[in-house]
């Protein structure tokens, strides 16, 4: 078994801004504790001070136990299955691993003895650093993630996998595998619901170590036995950074015990607000008095100095600040019909589309959105919900020029059957579910908003002046990250910017690839009121039991490969039977 304990754990960014102070908590042998908290308070730069991957500046972590760890991205510099699992291996596995890799490489220039010899040196290590074992362990995951034992499934391009389908698989490894210890950054992003509950059983039944990451409020009932929450500094807390709070149980009563530590924060300030009036008011008493009475002068210096001594300590520790997170989603009037499906068929970009194509991801199915519906896209992932949503982002099938999508991604082409139309005046604005933007690296906040994405017929989101852009950044709690780069915020910063862009865009049509799985609950609620307000359509892909309830209609990729209307969520659908 293993722990991990922080302790007085400060950190501060480059710019000098001091992130975490005196973080201190212990997750003990068998607990799954959870780290939520506002996004960008630092749960995930605490995370990568507890991995080492980041050095603190003051304080000290110590662990017991072999360290497994799954990013809030993951497989990003994987392009396979077969790296994707690696990346998430033993480090001396992967050691061995890109020493097998180095010496086929020499072996197919040259067939020396010496080379041979290497080769297998390398295939030796390998095997004592655990690789063969390993893949055993492999298999296990890629048979119960995707049907397919890992040899059939090593190589195939990770880009075909969806966002859930990638997170399974490392939770099936890490779960499996033989580390005590698990650090998981929102190991619930991109799972649909039968994946979530697959994972609350998991953690819940694992003997292992567990800190995690997560947002999904029903995910964190079921298996967290303490809560640790990333706080935001107050207001008038000059030179500190944010703080934890450790709740001892779970989290039934975990927004009860905040509420009653928030009223003893207000109990304790207004007592000492008292106290500070009534040592205020006995100087000024003492000082008139001692003016023409000198029996009364040392009593006053008495009174001073413990006014003076009172305002040393200072006050009680200050109420930690909720954020506050205001979105605007204006729209406009289109077309009274929105989008419009006939005989629709997707396929995979690799595949063929048609009845019988093995890329065929699901059977035909029609469709017709009226404008100001709210329409939630359910189903297991793998289904092609994303595929669905690109498609129309571009345009749909034989996209007009008022079909032009907002902002500055280029929407690769799906391949598709049948006819998707969008409707008169209907501009889509695209969520993208793995926040891939390459369009943005490299570029600061406040640099996307002054240059703006306008185009040449004057349509796009224009430009604005840095004062005009730090307002609206600070509407979205993103005005302390105008200089970092897009790339450089946490997950919930760049889907909240992304929400901001879609709000400046135009957009009449909204299509949200999950777009709660990284926002905390404050921010996913003004997105709900931010929805509410917005005068377009609607079409999100979503697996927040939460969120649904805010839809009018439900489209829902069954597992027999139709697609269906629901007048109520439906959850229960499980991966879809095609051959693979």
């Amino acid at each position: 078994m293993g722990h991990v304990e922080v302790s007085g754990v400060r950190y501060e960014l480059p710019d000098g801004r001091v992130l975490l102070d005196e973080v201190s908590f212990r997750v003990g042998d068998g607990a799954k504790v959870a780290l939520v908290g506002a996004n960008g308070a630092g749960k995930t730069t605490l995370l990568r001070i507890v991995t080492g991957e980041l050095t603190p500046h003051a304080g000290v972590v110590t662990r017991s136990g072999g360290l497994g760890v799954m990013r809030q991205q993951v497989g990003a510099e994987a392009t396979t299955v077969g790296e994707l699992l690696l990346s998430v291996a033993p480090e001396r596995v992967r050691r061995a691993a890109a020493g097998v890799d180095a010496a086929e490489l020499a072996l197919m220039d040259e067939d020396s003895e010496s080379v041979q010899m290497a080769y297998a040196v390398a295939l030796a290590e390998y095997a004592d650093a655990g690789g063969y074992d390993l893949e055993v362990a492999w298999d296990k995951c890629t048979t119960a993630g995707l049907g397919l034992p890992f040899e059939r499934a090593r190589y195939r391009a990770l880009e075909t996998l969806s966002g859930g389908e990638q997170k399974r698989l490392v939770l099936e490894y890490l779960l499996l595998g033989p580390e005590e210890v698990l650090l998981l950054d929102e190991p619930d992003n991109y799972l649909d619901v039968p994946g979530k509950v697959w994972l609350e059983q998991r953690i819940a039944a694992s003997s292992k170590t567990i800190l995690f990451v997560s947002h999904d409020r029903e995910l964190l009932d079921n298996t967290a036995t303490r809560i640790v929450t990333v706080e935001l500094g107050s207001a008038g807390s000059q030179g500190r950074g944010n703080l934890v709070w450790t709740h001892p149980g779970g989290f039934a009563s975990y927004h009860e015990a905040r509420r009653d530590r928030f009223a003893r924060f207000e109990e304790q300030r207004r007592r000492w607000d008292e106290e500070h009036a009534k040592l205020k008011a006995l100087v000024l008493r003492l000082k008139i008095k001692s003016e023409y009475n000198d029996g009364m002068s040392s009593q006053y210096r008495a009174a001073q100095t413990r006014l003076r001594k009172f305002e040393e300590a200072g006050p009680p520790t200050e109420q930690p600040r909720e954020q506050q997170v205001t979105m605007r989603l204006k729209g406009g009037r289109t077309g009274k019909r929105a989008v419009v499906c006939e005989q629709l068929e997707l396929s995979t970009n690799g595949g063929t589309a048609g009845p019988s194509g093995a890329g065929a991801l699901m059977r035909p199915f029609d469709l017709e959105a009226w404008f100001g519906e709210r329409v939630a896209v359910l189903g297991s992932n793998g289904s092609g919900k994303s595929h669905f949503l690109r498609l129309l982002a571009a345009g749909g099938t034989r996209p007009d020029k008022e079909h032009e999508p907002v902002g500055e991604l280029v929407i690769e082409p799906v391949r598709h059957r049948g006819v998707a139309r969008l409707g008169a005046r209907v501009r889509p604005g695209w969520f993208v579910q793995t926040h891939a933007h390459p369009e943005l690296r490299g570029r600061t906040l406040l640099e996307i908003l002054h240059r703006g994405d306008g185009r040449p017929d004057g349509t796009g989101r224009a430009g604005m002046g840095r004062e005009q852009a730090a307002r609206v950044l600070d509407r979205y709690e993103l005005a302390a990250s105008g200089e970092q780069t897009f790339e450089s915020l946490s997950g919930g910063q760049q889907a909240r910017f992304q929400i901001l862009l879609l709000e400046l865009s135009g957009a009449t049509l909204l299509l949200l690839d999950e777009p709660t799985d990284n926002l905390d609950v404050q921010s996913a609620e003004a997105l709900e009121a931010g929805l509410e307000a917005f005068e377009g359509t609607v079409l999100a892909v979503t697996h927040d039991r939460w969120f649904a309830r805010g839809f009018d209609r439900f489209l829902v990729y069954g597992s027999d490969g139709s697609v269906y209307e629901s007048t109520e969520p439906v959850w229960d659908e499980g991966r879809v039977e095609r051959v693979r």
